[in-house]
């Protein structure tokens, strides 16, 4: 896995496996173990596949805050979120 130079306070990590003719780029928030999962063509670049992973676990994070009402966990491993 390889870690990103994501803005502060965004911390993601990326996982890369070779699928046959396609690359699988799993992208994972630090803080709240959210994944996506990306297949890209093996002709795409690492950053392109990055850029591409990091945007859609972003959309995804925006998406599960407008859900939860813009709730967030704790910043501090406690178990809830705050409102």
């Amino acid at each position: 896995m390889k870690r990103s130079s994501a803005p502060p306070g965004e911390r993601f990590l990326f996982e890369f496996r070779k699928v046959g003719t396609q690359m699988r780029v799993a992208a994972i928030d630090d803080a709240t173990g959210t994944e996506v999962v990306i297949v890209a063509p093996l002709t795409a670049s690492q950053k392109q596949m990055q850029l591409t992973a990091a945007a859609k676990l972003r959309r995804r994070l925006a998406d599960r805050e407008s859900e939860n009402g813009g709730s967030r966990p704790h910043s501090d491993g406690r178990p809830g979120r705050l409102a």
